[in-house]
């Protein structure tokens, strides 16, 4: 208040945090398409976020009900490096695409999983993903990172396996040796869920 006991609110429609929260109030809208059958190649840069919405893997189960993602990334339409367009139109799709063989390397369900799609300029993506990363804390980002890495050559095997890939092994590209402890692993993951679920209606575009 005022000295004179009122003072009218202040409201920046174009601040980072209200442009960051219309971003992930639209990608929320967009229908959950599931990666079986085949997402058809599109073109395009912008936000994505993976859901699973299964049955077989209770390790994920508590997820379902709720719009929390399992992980959160986006496709460049430029190269952060040396601000070059990139070489394909196709980098959104081409992303999730790369995203699925992960999914089924690592011996997941493939149907069970879907996906959210928002084509975005790329600094609009960059606010998107990092609201998305800070209010839901994906398991695949913040608790078993590794999933979204790239094979980077014999260097990128000599590693050791990454958290994601000590729960779900398979992918031919890990051959490193192993430095966590799975269980231990899979413990921190319920935890976080249960964290997760409790916080949920927290998300500031959701109210």
């Amino acid at each position: 208040m005022s000295a004179g006991g009122y003072l009218p609110e202040f409201f920046d429609p174009m601040s980072t945090d209200h442009v960051s929260w219309a971003i992930c109030r639209e990608l929320e809208r967009q229908p959950l398409v599931m990666f079986e059958p085949e997402i058809p190649r599109f073109n395009g840069s912008g936000l994505y976020a993976i859901y699973y919405r299964g049955a077989s893997v209770g390790l994920y189960e508590p997820l379902v009900p709720y719009k929390i993602p399992i992980y959160v990334g986006q496709a460049e339409s430029h190269n952060s490096a040396t601000g070059r367009g990139a070489r394909t139109p196709d980098r959104l799709w081409k992303r999730i695409s790369g995203h699925k063989r992960s999914i089924i390397e690592g011996g997941l369900p493939i149907e069970e999983f879907g996906v959210r799609l928002l084509r975005l300029p790329d600094v609009h993506a960059n606010l998107g993903e990092n609201a998305l990363r800070v209010n839901y804390l994906p398991v695949w980002n913040a608790v078993l990172p590794g999933f979204g890495s790239n094979e980077q050559g014999s260097s990128t095997r000599r590693s050791a396996r990454t958290k994601w890939d000590t729960v779900h092994q398979g992918r031919s590209r890990t051959y490193g040796d192993e430095r966590y402890d799975r269980q231990e692993l899979i413990e921190a993951v319920e935890e976080h869920i249960a964290v997760q679920i409790s916080h949920y209606d927290e998300a500031p575009w959701r109210e």
